[in-house]
């Protein structure tokens, strides 16, 4: 089986964790801020707080921020359900905007709309979707000029840049994940970076029990959580950030390979808008119209034949929950409806040979044609 999706474990990875372990030291030490400042490295510096995960870097964001009951936020519908989650869970209301097709991220135009409805919006979640950047140019243009707090989701954008500006540097907070299938990992791990040092206190303090990070002695000033990144999940992430400019490298390489092999299949393939504003934390493509409808058998044959693809992502307001919950049905999101229907990830990974994707262009070939 050609996998989807493998983290670049080595040796040195193996033995800064066992090292870790040795010591005793499993919590609150000194390797989780050497895992912050090795991540500020890739985002622009900043203030950056690790976390047990993407999911509680937005939540924690969230409530920074001072996001709760009764406000709205405005997020891209095209993601991991954690992008919307986190916003339920904070006690808001995820107000789903639909996605354009060039970044699959959230489309200006469609939040002027709303926002030209009348319709407050009290914090926005963008997502660098797959590791290619979002249009934040008009996104922080429109923000700024209705005076909205962004949160980016770049759980798959570390290290991803546009204009010059790193992923998780546009925003009033960016949010990364480190989980198995990004390009780096600590298994599962988080991150927040903003560059307001007053809303990073008020992170770390909720991600610790509430704990005043600045305090001489222990004095809790909020209630908080125990959303602590534990040391030897550090290590692993200091280990993996030493080399990840390679990492990321390798990826693009591959990304490369995969759009000559692919070019003469009926497929739309993932355009990165400028040179370095796409990481490929997974290869998208997307079958054209004519074979939308058949994109679960594609997939079967590909599982068939030894190949592990898979969907690009959900299609938020459609998934059971948000369906149950707010009514929502084909046809409110069109864009996203189209892209969310005929999109299919492709396996892309360090491991992945030359002739590895050759036959998974080979196999995909035979399913289309099937």
């Amino acid at each position: 089986m050609i996998r989807l999706a493998r983290p670049h474990i080595t040796d040195e990875d193996i033995a800064a964790v066992i090292d870790v372990l040795k010591t005793g030291q499993l919590v609150q030490g000194k390797t989780v801020q050497e895992f912050e400042r090795r991540i500020a490295d890739y985002t622009d510096g900043g203030e950056l707080t690790a976390v047990c995960n993407g999911t509680a870097a937005l939540h924690l964001s969230l409530l920074a921020l001072g996001i709760g009951a009764g406000d709205r936020v405005g997020v891209a519908a095209y993601s991991w359900p954690a992008t919307a989650n986190a916003v339920v869970v904070a006690g808001a209301l995820p107000v789903f905007i639909d996605i354009e097709t060039t970044t699959m991220g959230m489309d200006p135009v469609a939040l002027e709309r709303i926002l030209q409805r009348g319709e407050p919006l009290h914090a926005l979640i963008p997502v660098h979707a797959f590791g290619q950047m979002a249009d934040m140019n008009a996104i922080m243009a429109i923000a700024g000029a209705h005076g909205i707090p962004v949160i980016e989701d770049a759980a798959c954008a570390l290290g991803a840049s546009l204009d010059g500006r790193a992923a998780g540097a546009w925003g009033t907070l960016g949010c990364f994940s480190f989980h198995p299938r990004k390009a780096a990992t600590t298994g599962e791990g988080g991150a927040i970076r903003t560059s307001d040092r007053q809303l990073a206190t008020r992170v770390r303090a909720l991600r610790n029990h509430g704990q005043d990070p600045d305090a001489a002695t222990p004095d809790f000033v909020a209630a908080g959580f125990n959303l602590r990144l534990t040391e030897f999940q550090a290590a692993l992430g200091i280990s993996q950030l030493k080399r990840y400019r390679d990492l990321i490298a390798a990826r693009r390489q591959g990304a490369e390979r995969y759009d000559e092999l692919l070019s003469g299949l009926p497929l739309t393939l993932p355009k990165p808008v400028e040179k370095d504003s796409h990481i490929y934390q997974s290869y998208v493509v997307r079958l054209r119209a004519t074979l939308a409808a058949r994109r679960s058998a594609i997939l079967s044959s590909l599982r068939e034949q030894g190949i592990e693809a898979n969907i690009g992502t959900h299609h938020m307001p459609l998934i059971t929950y948000y369906r149950r919950e707010f009514g929502y049905q084909t046809g409110d999101f069109p864009v996203t409806d189209e892209v969310a229907s005929s999109s299919i990830a492709l396996p892309l990974h360090s491991y992945l040979t030359e002739s590895d994707q050759e036959a998974v262009v080979q196999a995909l070939g035979r399913a289309i044609a099937a």
